[in-house]
Protein backbone atom coordinates (compact mmCIF):
# COMPACT_ATOMS: atom_id res chain seq x y z
CA UNK A 1 0.00 0.00 0.00
CA UNK A 2 1.34 3.51 -1.04
CA UNK A 3 0.92 6.64 1.03
CA UNK A 4 -1.34 8.12 -1.74
CA UNK A 5 -3.90 4.90 -1.12
CA UNK A 6 -7.33 5.64 0.51
CA UNK A 7 -8.79 3.77 3.12
CA UNK A 8 -12.36 4.14 4.34
CA UNK A 9 -13.52 2.43 7.92
CA UNK A 10 -17.26 2.69 8.72
CA UNK A 11 -17.68 2.40 11.93
CA UNK A 12 -15.76 4.38 14.47
CA UNK A 13 -15.69 1.16 17.64
CA UNK A 14 -12.67 -0.54 19.04
CA UNK A 15 -12.10 -2.46 15.63
CA UNK A 16 -12.28 0.63 13.34
CA UNK A 17 -10.57 2.82 15.31
CA UNK A 18 -7.75 0.08 16.27
CA UNK A 19 -7.30 -0.59 12.59
CA UNK A 20 -6.73 3.29 11.67
CA UNK A 21 -4.26 3.18 14.72
CA UNK A 22 -2.59 0.36 13.30
CA UNK A 23 -2.26 1.55 9.55
CA UNK A 24 -0.95 4.96 10.91
CA UNK A 25 1.24 7.24 7.94
CA UNK A 26 1.21 4.12 5.41
CA UNK A 27 -2.43 5.09 4.38
CA UNK A 28 -5.09 7.89 3.73
CA UNK A 29 -7.34 6.68 6.54
CA UNK A 30 -11.15 8.22 6.54
CA UNK A 31 -13.34 6.29 9.73
CA UNK A 32 -16.68 7.17 9.97
CA UNK A 33 -18.48 7.39 13.35
CA UNK A 34 -22.08 7.23 13.79
CA UNK A 35 -22.21 8.31 17.12
CA UNK A 36 -21.65 11.93 17.96
CA UNK A 37 -19.88 11.37 21.16
CA UNK A 38 -15.82 11.03 21.50
CA UNK A 39 -14.93 7.25 20.90
CA UNK A 40 -15.31 4.92 24.32
CA UNK A 41 -14.83 1.47 25.21
CA UNK A 42 -18.18 0.05 25.13
CA UNK A 43 -17.25 -3.14 27.32
CA UNK A 44 -17.07 -0.84 30.09
CA UNK A 45 -20.58 0.99 30.15
CA UNK A 46 -21.57 -1.45 32.95
CA UNK A 47 -19.57 0.12 34.57
CA UNK A 48 -20.41 3.68 34.42
CA UNK A 49 -24.17 2.46 34.40
CA UNK A 50 -23.38 1.10 38.35
CA UNK A 51 -22.00 4.62 39.26
CA UNK A 52 -18.29 2.80 39.50
CA UNK A 53 -16.68 4.94 36.46
CA UNK A 54 -17.15 8.60 35.26
CA UNK A 55 -18.04 7.97 31.28
CA UNK A 56 -14.59 9.68 30.91
CA UNK A 57 -13.33 6.85 32.19
CA UNK A 58 -14.67 4.81 28.86
CA UNK A 59 -12.39 7.09 26.50
CA UNK A 60 -10.17 5.37 23.62
CA UNK A 61 -7.39 7.33 22.40
CA UNK A 62 -8.37 10.26 20.26
CA UNK A 63 -7.50 9.07 16.36
CA UNK A 64 -7.46 13.14 15.79
CA UNK A 65 -8.84 14.58 11.98
CA UNK A 66 -9.54 10.77 10.97
CA UNK A 67 -12.27 10.32 12.63
CA UNK A 68 -15.71 12.37 11.29
CA UNK A 69 -18.17 12.06 13.99
CA UNK A 70 -21.81 11.79 13.86
CA UNK A 71 -22.01 11.10 10.25
CA UNK A 72 -23.74 8.09 8.94
CA UNK A 73 -22.96 5.90 5.64
CA UNK A 74 -26.03 5.21 3.79
CA UNK A 75 -24.50 3.94 0.80
CA UNK A 76 -21.81 2.00 -0.66
CA UNK A 77 -21.38 2.41 -4.62
CA UNK A 78 -19.04 -0.50 -5.22
CA UNK A 79 -18.40 0.11 -8.62
CA UNK A 80 -17.35 4.06 -8.48
CA UNK A 81 -15.61 3.09 -4.95
CA UNK A 82 -17.59 5.72 -3.19
CA UNK A 83 -19.84 6.08 0.08
CA UNK A 84 -22.33 8.17 0.55
CA UNK A 85 -23.14 9.58 3.69
CA UNK A 86 -26.05 11.42 5.27
CA UNK A 87 -24.79 14.60 5.34
CA UNK A 88 -24.16 14.75 1.60
CA UNK A 89 -20.17 14.04 1.47
CA UNK A 90 -18.90 11.40 -0.34
CA UNK A 91 -16.07 9.65 0.62
CA UNK A 92 -14.17 7.84 -2.14
CA UNK A 93 -11.90 4.89 -1.93
CA UNK A 94 -9.13 2.53 -2.70
CA UNK A 95 -10.01 -0.29 0.29
CA UNK A 96 -13.11 -0.29 2.14
CA UNK A 97 -13.60 -1.54 5.75
CA UNK A 98 -16.90 -2.35 7.41
CA UNK A 99 -16.83 -2.39 11.12
CA UNK A 100 -20.35 -1.27 11.55
CA UNK A 101 -20.79 -3.69 14.77
CA UNK A 102 -23.80 -4.82 15.68
CA UNK A 103 -27.64 -3.68 16.99
CA UNK A 104 -29.32 -4.74 19.87
CA UNK A 105 -32.27 -7.36 19.08
CA UNK A 106 -35.39 -6.02 19.82
CA UNK A 107 -37.98 -8.63 20.43
CA UNK A 108 -41.34 -8.88 19.01
CA UNK A 109 -43.07 -8.32 22.24
CA UNK A 110 -46.87 -7.67 22.39
CA UNK A 111 -46.71 -3.30 23.27
CA UNK A 112 -43.16 -2.89 22.04
CA UNK A 113 -43.91 -0.72 19.06
CA UNK A 114 -47.29 0.94 18.19
CA UNK A 115 -48.85 0.18 14.60
CA UNK A 116 -46.22 1.16 12.17
CA UNK A 117 -44.54 2.87 14.53
CA UNK A 118 -40.73 2.41 16.00
CA UNK A 119 -40.40 4.08 18.59
CA UNK A 120 -39.83 2.58 22.21
CA UNK A 121 -42.20 3.29 24.88
CA UNK A 122 -40.78 5.67 27.76
CA UNK A 123 -38.74 3.78 30.22
CA UNK A 124 -37.79 0.91 27.57
CA UNK A 125 -34.22 1.20 26.89
CA UNK A 126 -32.15 -0.89 25.28
CA UNK A 127 -28.29 -1.50 26.49
CA UNK A 128 -25.97 -0.87 23.90
CA UNK A 129 -24.77 2.52 23.40
CA UNK A 130 -23.50 5.63 25.32
CA UNK A 131 -26.93 7.03 25.28
CA UNK A 132 -28.59 3.89 26.10
CA UNK A 133 -26.33 3.91 29.17
CA UNK A 134 -26.43 7.47 29.55
CA UNK A 135 -30.49 7.33 29.40
CA UNK A 136 -30.36 4.44 31.98
CA UNK A 137 -28.16 6.27 34.51
CA UNK A 138 -30.42 9.15 34.44
CA UNK A 139 -33.42 7.08 34.82
CA UNK A 140 -32.48 5.10 37.82
CA UNK A 141 -33.41 6.32 41.64
CA UNK A 142 -33.68 4.10 44.44
CA UNK A 143 -36.36 1.39 44.91
CA UNK A 144 -37.45 2.25 41.03
CA UNK A 145 -38.90 -0.99 39.95
CA UNK A 146 -37.04 -2.19 36.96
CA UNK A 147 -37.43 -5.24 34.80
CA UNK A 148 -34.53 -6.66 33.09
CA UNK A 149 -34.92 -9.28 30.49
CA UNK A 150 -32.42 -11.58 29.42
CA UNK A 151 -30.17 -13.52 30.99
CA UNK A 152 -27.07 -13.13 29.25
CA UNK A 153 -23.75 -11.29 29.52
CA UNK A 154 -25.30 -7.92 28.84
CA UNK A 155 -28.37 -8.88 31.12
CA UNK A 156 -26.32 -10.02 34.11
CA UNK A 157 -23.92 -6.82 33.59
CA UNK A 158 -27.23 -4.72 33.23
CA UNK A 159 -28.96 -5.82 36.28
CA UNK A 160 -25.88 -6.29 38.55
CA UNK A 161 -25.62 -2.15 37.62
CA UNK A 162 -29.24 -1.54 38.64
CA UNK A 163 -29.33 -3.02 41.80
CA UNK A 164 -26.01 -1.78 43.01
CA UNK A 165 -28.20 1.76 42.18
CA UNK A 166 -30.96 1.05 44.45
CA UNK A 167 -33.33 -0.54 41.91
CA UNK A 168 -35.63 -3.20 42.73
CA UNK A 169 -34.35 -5.56 40.05
CA UNK A 170 -36.19 -8.18 38.39
CA UNK A 171 -34.36 -10.26 35.99
CA UNK A 172 -36.05 -12.15 33.63
CA UNK A 173 -34.78 -15.27 31.57
CA UNK A 174 -36.15 -17.39 29.00
CA UNK A 175 -33.21 -20.19 29.25
CA UNK A 176 -33.17 -22.34 32.19
CA UNK A 177 -30.21 -20.91 34.20
CA UNK A 178 -27.98 -17.66 33.92
CA UNK A 179 -25.28 -16.79 30.93
CA UNK A 180 -26.09 -20.50 29.40
CA UNK A 181 -23.70 -20.06 26.82
CA UNK A 182 -20.82 -19.44 28.81
CA UNK A 183 -21.53 -21.26 32.11
CA UNK A 184 -22.02 -24.54 33.17
CA UNK A 185 -25.10 -25.39 35.68
CA UNK A 186 -22.89 -25.22 38.80
CA UNK A 187 -21.09 -21.81 37.89
CA UNK A 188 -24.54 -20.81 36.80
CA UNK A 189 -26.31 -21.29 40.19
CA UNK A 190 -23.09 -19.31 41.87
CA UNK A 191 -23.32 -16.17 39.84
CA UNK A 192 -27.60 -16.95 40.53
CA UNK A 193 -26.80 -16.18 44.18
CA UNK A 194 -24.78 -13.72 44.00
CA UNK A 195 -27.06 -11.40 42.34
CA UNK A 196 -29.54 -12.81 44.80
CA UNK A 197 -27.12 -11.29 47.46
CA UNK A 198 -27.76 -7.52 45.38
CA UNK A 199 -31.42 -7.70 45.65
CA UNK A 200 -32.25 -8.98 42.32
CA UNK A 201 -35.07 -11.21 41.97
CA UNK A 202 -34.56 -13.64 39.19
CA UNK A 203 -37.04 -15.51 36.69
CA UNK A 204 -35.62 -18.56 34.45
CA UNK A 205 -37.68 -20.08 32.10
CA UNK A 206 -39.71 -17.22 31.76
CA UNK A 207 -40.96 -16.19 28.62
CA UNK A 208 -42.06 -12.11 28.19
CA UNK A 209 -45.24 -12.18 26.50
CA UNK A 210 -45.55 -8.28 26.33
CA UNK A 211 -45.59 -4.85 27.90
CA UNK A 212 -48.32 -2.88 29.30
CA UNK A 213 -47.74 0.95 28.75
CA UNK A 214 -49.98 4.04 29.73
CA UNK A 215 -50.68 7.49 27.67
CA UNK A 216 -48.30 10.24 29.21
CA UNK A 217 -48.62 14.03 29.08
CA UNK A 218 -47.76 15.36 25.42
CA UNK A 219 -46.29 18.41 26.85
CA UNK A 220 -42.53 18.91 25.74
CA UNK A 221 -39.73 19.17 28.37
CA UNK A 222 -38.24 22.69 28.61
CA UNK A 223 -35.86 22.86 25.73
CA UNK A 224 -36.84 19.66 23.69
CA UNK A 225 -39.39 20.36 20.54
CA UNK A 226 -42.91 20.97 21.47
CA UNK A 227 -44.87 17.58 21.02
CA UNK A 228 -46.99 17.16 17.34
CA UNK A 229 -50.45 17.48 17.98
CA UNK A 230 -52.28 14.64 19.12
CA UNK A 231 -49.25 12.77 20.01
CA UNK A 232 -49.55 10.99 22.47
CA UNK A 233 -46.26 9.30 24.27
CA UNK A 234 -46.56 6.06 26.08
CA UNK A 235 -44.53 5.05 29.21
CA UNK A 236 -44.32 1.45 29.90
CA UNK A 237 -45.55 0.29 33.29
CA UNK A 238 -45.56 -3.87 33.17
CA UNK A 239 -44.04 -6.78 31.56
CA UNK A 240 -46.96 -9.60 30.91
CA UNK A 241 -45.06 -13.03 31.15
CA UNK A 242 -46.18 -15.87 29.25
CA UNK A 243 -47.68 -17.73 32.49
CA UNK A 244 -49.95 -14.88 33.12
CA UNK A 245 -48.30 -12.90 35.49
CA UNK A 246 -47.72 -9.35 35.20
CA UNK A 247 -44.12 -7.76 36.56
CA UNK A 248 -44.75 -3.73 37.52
CA UNK A 249 -41.90 -1.86 36.05
CA UNK A 250 -41.03 1.41 35.52
CA UNK A 251 -37.97 0.77 33.52
CA UNK A 252 -37.18 -2.12 31.22
CA UNK A 253 -34.31 -3.06 30.30
CA UNK A 254 -34.09 -5.20 26.85
CA UNK A 255 -30.68 -7.28 27.04
CA UNK A 256 -31.84 -9.92 24.75
CA UNK A 257 -28.73 -10.53 22.57
CA UNK A 258 -27.12 -8.53 19.16
CA UNK A 259 -27.19 -9.20 15.67
CA UNK A 260 -24.74 -7.95 13.40
CA UNK A 261 -25.45 -4.75 11.25
CA UNK A 262 -25.16 -5.55 7.75
CA UNK A 263 -27.80 -3.50 5.96
CA UNK A 264 -24.80 -1.41 3.63
CA UNK A 265 -23.24 -4.68 2.98
CA UNK A 266 -26.40 -6.39 1.64
CA UNK A 267 -27.77 -3.58 -0.26
CA UNK A 268 -24.13 -3.37 -1.70
CA UNK A 269 -24.76 -7.17 -2.80
CA UNK A 270 -21.66 -8.68 -0.81
CA UNK A 271 -22.63 -12.20 0.69
CA UNK A 272 -24.29 -12.32 4.42
CA UNK A 273 -25.03 -14.93 6.31
CA UNK A 274 -24.81 -14.24 9.87
CA UNK A 275 -22.72 -11.51 9.40
CA UNK A 276 -20.71 -10.26 6.43
CA UNK A 277 -18.79 -12.94 5.11
CA UNK A 278 -15.41 -12.60 4.94
CA UNK A 279 -11.90 -14.97 4.44
CA UNK A 280 -8.41 -15.79 5.72
CA UNK A 281 -7.42 -11.73 4.45
CA UNK A 282 -10.68 -10.97 5.94
CA UNK A 283 -11.94 -9.59 2.75
CA UNK A 284 -15.64 -10.21 1.46
CA UNK A 285 -16.23 -11.11 -2.11
CA UNK A 286 -15.11 -7.63 -3.39
CA UNK A 287 -11.35 -7.72 -2.89
CA UNK A 288 -11.51 -3.85 -1.88
CA UNK A 289 -14.31 -4.49 0.46
CA UNK A 290 -13.19 -5.92 4.14
CA UNK A 291 -15.27 -6.20 7.09
CA UNK A 292 -13.86 -6.60 10.64
CA UNK A 293 -15.08 -6.89 14.49
CA UNK A 294 -18.86 -7.28 15.41
CA UNK A 295 -20.56 -7.57 12.19
CA UNK A 296 -17.78 -9.98 10.31
CA UNK A 297 -18.35 -13.72 9.76
CA UNK A 298 -15.16 -15.73 9.88
CA UNK A 299 -15.00 -19.48 9.06
CA UNK A 300 -18.52 -19.51 9.86
CA UNK A 301 -18.47 -17.84 13.14
CA UNK A 302 -19.49 -14.42 14.65
CA UNK A 303 -17.76 -13.56 17.67
CA UNK A 304 -18.97 -10.31 19.03
CA UNK A 305 -16.27 -9.86 21.34
CA UNK A 306 -13.94 -7.23 22.00
CA UNK A 307 -10.83 -9.65 21.71
CA UNK A 308 -11.50 -11.35 18.55
CA UNK A 309 -12.60 -7.21 16.89
CA UNK A 310 -8.77 -6.11 18.09
CA UNK A 311 -7.02 -9.41 16.46
CA UNK A 312 -8.99 -8.73 13.53
CA UNK A 313 -8.37 -5.11 13.01
CA UNK A 314 -4.30 -5.87 13.97
CA UNK A 315 -4.17 -8.31 11.18
CA UNK A 316 -6.49 -6.53 8.51
CA UNK A 317 -3.68 -3.91 9.00
CA UNK A 318 -0.92 -5.97 8.00
CA UNK A 319 -2.93 -7.53 5.27
CA UNK A 320 -3.29 -3.83 3.96
CA UNK A 321 0.44 -2.79 4.51
CA UNK A 322 2.01 -6.00 3.37
CA UNK A 323 3.59 -6.28 7.28
CA UNK A 324 3.84 -10.23 8.21
CA UNK A 325 2.53 -11.52 11.70
CA UNK A 326 5.43 -9.91 13.76
CA UNK A 327 4.44 -6.47 11.78
CA UNK A 328 8.07 -6.00 9.65
CA UNK A 329 7.63 -5.34 6.54
CA UNK A 330 7.44 -7.80 3.98
CA UNK A 331 7.67 -6.30 0.66
CA UNK A 332 5.97 -8.42 -2.28
CA UNK A 333 5.44 -11.42 0.58
CA UNK A 334 1.98 -12.27 1.55
CA UNK A 335 0.82 -11.19 4.72
CA UNK A 336 -0.14 -13.83 7.69
CA UNK A 337 -3.85 -12.81 7.41
CA UNK A 338 -6.41 -13.65 10.27
CA UNK A 339 -7.04 -17.43 11.57
CA UNK A 340 -9.32 -16.99 14.42
CA UNK A 341 -9.51 -15.90 17.84
CA UNK A 342 -9.49 -18.01 20.75
CA UNK A 343 -12.16 -15.64 22.93
CA UNK A 344 -12.06 -15.35 26.62
CA UNK A 345 -15.27 -13.84 28.38
CA UNK A 346 -14.49 -11.79 31.33
CA UNK A 347 -17.08 -9.84 33.59
CA UNK A 348 -16.57 -8.17 37.03
CA UNK A 349 -19.05 -8.48 39.64
CA UNK A 350 -17.72 -6.70 42.83
CA UNK A 351 -19.85 -4.44 44.24
CA UNK A 352 -20.44 -2.94 47.55
CA UNK A 353 -20.31 -4.97 50.80
CA UNK A 354 -20.03 -8.01 49.05
CA UNK A 355 -16.43 -8.54 48.02
CA UNK A 356 -15.07 -9.14 44.21
CA UNK A 357 -17.07 -11.98 42.41
CA UNK A 358 -15.35 -12.15 39.21
CA UNK A 359 -16.08 -14.37 36.10
CA UNK A 360 -14.28 -15.95 33.25
CA UNK A 361 -14.99 -18.11 30.51
CA UNK A 362 -13.14 -19.85 27.88
CA UNK A 363 -13.30 -22.69 25.43
CA UNK A 364 -15.06 -25.48 25.56
CA UNK A 365 -16.38 -25.29 29.43
CA UNK A 366 -18.99 -28.44 28.73
CA UNK A 367 -16.79 -31.88 27.97
CA UNK A 368 -17.15 -34.05 25.38
CA UNK A 369 -17.26 -38.10 26.28
CA UNK A 370 -13.71 -39.44 27.29
CA UNK A 371 -12.71 -35.74 28.45
CA UNK A 372 -11.18 -34.93 31.93
CA UNK A 373 -12.96 -32.47 34.13
CA UNK A 374 -11.16 -30.89 37.66
CA UNK A 375 -13.40 -28.85 39.89
CA UNK A 376 -12.09 -26.97 42.82
CA UNK A 377 -14.91 -25.50 45.11
CA UNK A 378 -14.68 -23.68 47.99
CA UNK A 379 -18.07 -22.18 49.34
CA UNK A 380 -16.49 -20.04 52.19
CA UNK A 381 -14.47 -17.90 49.57
CA UNK A 382 -17.15 -17.89 46.97
CA UNK A 383 -14.91 -19.42 44.40
CA UNK A 384 -15.54 -21.97 41.69
CA UNK A 385 -12.86 -23.32 38.93
CA UNK A 386 -13.51 -26.05 36.11
CA UNK A 387 -11.65 -26.71 33.64
CA UNK A 388 -11.76 -29.56 30.73
CA UNK A 389 -8.54 -31.70 29.52
CA UNK A 390 -8.85 -33.29 26.16
CA UNK A 391 -5.74 -35.79 26.34
CA UNK A 392 -2.72 -33.39 27.33
CA UNK A 393 -4.40 -30.34 26.46
CA UNK A 394 -6.46 -27.90 28.70
CA UNK A 395 -9.77 -26.66 26.03
CA UNK A 396 -11.84 -25.18 28.49
CA UNK A 397 -12.66 -23.59 31.56
CA UNK A 398 -15.04 -21.35 33.81
CA UNK A 399 -13.99 -19.61 36.60
CA UNK A 400 -15.69 -17.45 38.98
CA UNK A 401 -14.69 -15.53 42.20
CA UNK A 402 -11.35 -14.63 42.81
CA UNK A 403 -9.52 -15.16 39.14
CA UNK A 404 -5.95 -14.91 40.11
CA UNK A 405 -5.33 -18.27 38.28
CA UNK A 406 -6.76 -16.86 34.55
CA UNK A 407 -3.85 -15.42 33.32
CA UNK A 408 -2.07 -18.77 33.25
CA UNK A 409 -4.95 -20.92 32.14
CA UNK A 410 -5.75 -18.46 29.51
CA UNK A 411 -2.11 -18.85 27.87
CA UNK A 412 -2.02 -22.59 28.51
CA UNK A 413 -5.30 -22.91 26.84
CA UNK A 414 -4.70 -19.82 23.83
CA UNK A 415 -1.28 -21.45 23.44
CA UNK A 416 -2.93 -25.03 23.49
CA UNK A 417 0.46 -26.20 25.52
CA UNK A 418 0.78 -29.61 26.80
CA UNK A 419 -0.13 -29.37 30.45
CA UNK A 420 2.73 -30.02 32.71
CA UNK A 421 1.25 -29.73 36.22
CA UNK A 422 -2.76 -28.92 36.31
CA UNK A 423 -3.10 -28.52 39.78
CA UNK A 424 -0.26 -25.70 40.03
CA UNK A 425 -2.38 -23.77 37.24
CA UNK A 426 -5.44 -24.40 39.04
CA UNK A 427 -4.14 -22.73 42.49
CA UNK A 428 -3.67 -19.55 44.14
CA UNK A 429 -0.13 -18.46 43.27
CA UNK A 430 -1.36 -18.31 39.28
CA UNK A 431 0.76 -20.83 38.17
CA UNK A 432 3.96 -19.15 38.89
Amino acid sequence: MTSQQRVVVIGGGLAGLRLAARLGPAAEVSVLGEEAHAPYNRVLLAEVLAGRYAPAVTALPDPGPVLRRGVRAVRVDRAERRVHCDDGSVETYDALVLATGSNPVLPPLRGLFTPGGRELPDGVHAFRTMDDCLALAAAVRPDLRAVVIGGGLLGVSAARALAVRGAQVVLAQQAERLMERQLDADASALLHAHLTTLGVEIHTRCRVRGLTTAATATAAAPGTPAARPGHAARRVTGVDLADGYRLDADLVVLACGVRPRTGLARAAGLEVRKGVVVDDRLRTGDPRVHAIGDCAEHAGRVYGLAGPALDQADALAAVLTGADATGRGAAGARAAGYTGTRALTRLTLSAGGTGPFDLAAFGEPTPLPGDDVVRLADATRRTYRKVVVRGDRLVGGVLLGELSTVGALARSWEGDEPLDDLFHLLTDDGGH
